[in-house]
């Protein structure tokens, strides 16, 4: 076999095998190992979604919590479930790689889902209830949230590596392996959704009406399930090596180029320091083209009298143009996500106010009680309806008027969702003005259900169900997409932590807004029977939010730079 022929063999991107030897394209790789990490996040999400969905009314009614506490507590958790994954993402950039991690915090998973399932169903652990009144001590609530916080550390060390390692299956120097990336991402969600639905219908409801022991156990079940799934796909996975801590490296671009803050950067670019090899300084990653922007951070890539081409340098005293870059297209990430956070906000309703608006509506269908969060179904069908409408119909259309590979590009992808997620407030805002207005003329102020279906939410929930294809998914595609290689985990962290961020807005905007209504002794916006407030206020003030956060996103976007690779490692 020539020599180009047997280099054709291996992937160019600096993946390996499971034993650490070149990953050889015919054999790992590829849809082949997508599988076994699709079906380990599905699982992984039925767990999830199957404890979170409901949790707001678990600390209503079981841990006899107020509707403003339990909402903070519910956004407050849910947060930190999206900042452990920048935990997870250090360990397997830098340190354990993205398999390694998948696998260790799988069983830390595990560990917390075990004890949550204890702690709701063995007698000392568990609430005491008579006649559905709830009480629970310390002791138990501790045992609860101790439960929830290891649950928070382990699903932190998974989120941010199971869609970059599915990514990292497709060689990124191979144009028909990568042309699948996109498509890989469209069906990585369309898989949490599938876990998503089995957790907001079947599990919800076994919460609602067998035992929440039951309905803790089953998601345990699941987590390990996905521990399972991943780990029988071991010997098919390509895997980036760890690169070193990405921290470190932009601290030593800032500390270099603050060194040399007088110094003035050269017109040509091949003046500033790289090293001679086909692969850059930083191990099992590819070099990255210099770019205009930021020039104030090439000071750190200039050569001083007694430094040369030829001799390796200190990182912290002269950087290589590809850290440089590296940490260049970090600082232009930034402003593209924070735009996300008040998009996250939005999204957050699903699982705190929207509950707590249908709480108050019938959920009957004929003699059937709907479980209030089960409605959450509706997002996850909406989620399932545009994946493969948007994968097999709006692509190939947007190709046609665009011209590119994959329809549109990924910052339009996301602008067309945050359009898409004003309306799911708007509808949310409505309903609720037009439920309020029948408790006025009615006089349903105690009322536990006002008569009015429940299924008008329905608008709502499908509404954001789009936007998240178009918005969540994009963001995913673009983050890696525009990630250095030695930072995909800590990109993919990066952009789960608007979701953190849009918990933690959530929260202290209901803390704002219950502090400024109720300043006149009045029951204000957010009270604990929705009745007597004003939660249409809230929705059109996330509404006005979002309409001046896509805007933003706009004119941001306009001025993006994106991020270009040189060549190949083998």
């Amino acid at each position: 076999m020539s020599e180009d022929n047997e280099n054709d063999v291996y992937t160019k991107d600096g993946t390996v095998d499971y034993k650490g030897n070149p990953a050889n394209k015919n054999e790992t790789g590829t849809w082949r190992a997508c599988p076994f990490i699709l079906g380990n996040e599905c699982s992984e999400r039925l767990a999830y979604y199957g404890m979170s969905s409901n949790l707001v009314v678990y600390f209503k009614d079981i841990l006899n919590q107020e509707s403003a506490t339990a909402s903070k507590n519910n956004a407050n958790w849910g947060g930190t479930c999206y900042i452990t994954p920048l935990i997870g993402a250090f360990l397997a950039d830098a340190y354990l790689g993205r398999y390694w991690t998948i696998l260790c915090f799988s069983i830390i998973y595990v560990i917390g889902m075990t004890l949550l399932t204890l702690s709701a169903s063995v007698p000392g652990l568990r609430p005491t209830c008579h006649e559905g009144n709830c009480n629970a001590t310390n002791g138990q609530s501790a045992v609860f949230f101790v439960a929830l916080y290891i649950i928070a550390l382990g699903t932190g060390g998974i989120k941010p590596c199971v869609s970059s390692y599915g990514a990292d299956q497709f060689d990124d120097a191979d144009e028909v392996e990568k042309g699948h990336k996109s498509s890989f991402f469209n069906w990585f969600y369309f898989s949490i959704n599938i876990g998503a639905l089995v957790a907001s219908s079947l599990i919800v409801w076994i919460q609602d009406n067998k035992s929440w022991g039951w309905g803790f156990g089953i998601p345990a079940v699941a987590m390990a399930i996905a521990a399972a799934s991943f780990f029988l796909g071991t010997k098919l996975y390509r895997n980036q090596k760890p690169a070193g801590s990405p921290f470190t490296r932009m601290f030593q671009v800032i500390v270099s180029s603050i060194r040399k803050y007088n110094v003035e950067v050269p017109h040509d670019e091949s003046l500033l320091y790289e090293i001679p090899d086909n692969e850059s300084a930083i191990q099992g990653c590819r070099k990255l083209h210099h770019t205009n922007g930021l020039r104030f951070f090439d000071r750190a890539a200039v050569l001083g009298k007694s430094e040369n081409m030829t001799e390796s340098a200190n990182p912290w005293k002269l950087c290589t143009v590809t850290q440089v870059e590296e940490f260049k297209a970090i600082v232009r990430l930034l402003p593209i996500w924070a735009t996300g956070i008040i998009f996250a906000t939005v999204y957050g309703q699903m699982s705190s106010y929207f509950v707590i608006q249908g709480q108050t509506m019938d959920a009957h269908m004929g003699n059937f009680e709907i479980p209030v969060a089960s409605l959450s179904i509706f997002d996850t069908i909406s989620v399932i309806f545009w994946v493969p409408v948007y994968d097999r119909i709006i692509v190939p259309i947007a190709r046609k008027f665009t011209g590119r590979k994959n329809g549109l590009t990924q910052l339009q992808r996301m602008g067309i969702g945050l359009f898409i997620s004003i309306f799911s407030m708007v509808s949310a805002a409505t309903l609720e003005y037009i439920r309020l207005r029948m408790v006025y003329r009615h006089d349903y102020y105690k009322l536990e259900h006002v008569p009015m279906s429940i299924f008008w939410q329905v608008p709502q929930y499908f509404i954001i169900g789009c936007a998240e294809v178009f918005t969540f998914i994009g963001q995913l595609e673009f983050f890696y997409e525009q990630a250095p290689d030695a930072m995909r985990s800590m990109c993919s962290a990066l952009s789960l932590l608007t979701v953190a961020l849009g918990q933690y807005v959530s929260s202290l905007l209901i803390t704002i807004v219950t502090k400024v209504t109720t300043r006149n002794g009045g029951p204000g916006w957010l009270p604990d029977n929705p009745n007597f407030g004003r939660l249409d206020y809230f929705f059109w003030m996330l509404t006005v939010l979002s309409v001046v956060n896509m805007i933003a996103f706009f004119l941001i976007s306009q001025m993006y730079t994106y991020k270009v690779s040189v060549g190949t490692l083998r």
